[in-house]
């Protein structure tokens, strides 16, 4: 594993961490500023105000996620992952959990610091009924 792939797949780590722990300001220092998020059924989200703001609006939940990182391609300063993710959604309050699963596929950016950012990102979760 090349140190590219390294970097990409300690993202992903970090990310997930991060969301676990409710750390909206580390998930957003893990995105360009003109990141988009394509989900299901939405509008593109553009830009990380707008993520932000869809994270303000869930702080009564607490997010677990899981991913398994199926494919990482890098071509020079541009990379892509595919993965497969579970997120459970569970209300600090109590009540039902929801869950998601499905792919994703990323695009990466690299920074003129070296360091890997989100760029674009495809996200095909669906509702888990069990």
């Amino acid at each position: 594993m090349d140190e590219d792939e390294r970097a990409i797949r300690e993202l992903i780590t970090t990310w997930l961490e991060a969301s676990k722990v409710g750390d909206t300001e580390k998930v957003l220092s893990l995105m360009a500023d003109d990141v988009v998020f394509l989900m299901p059924g939405q509008p593109p989200m553009r830009g990380k105000a707008a993520f932000a703001e869809s994270r303000a609006a869930i702080t009564q939940l607490h997010i677990d996620a899981t991913s398994e990182i199926r494919e990482i391609k890098v071509f020079g300063g541009w990379a892509y992952t595919w993965t497969h993710l579970n997120v459970v959604a569970s209300p600090i309050k109590g009540g039902a959990s929801i869950k998601r699963t499905g792919h994703t596929l990323s695009i990466l950016r690299k920074q003129p610091d070296g360091k890997w950012v989100l760029f674009r990102d495809a996200n095909m979760l669906a509702v888990v009924t069990d």
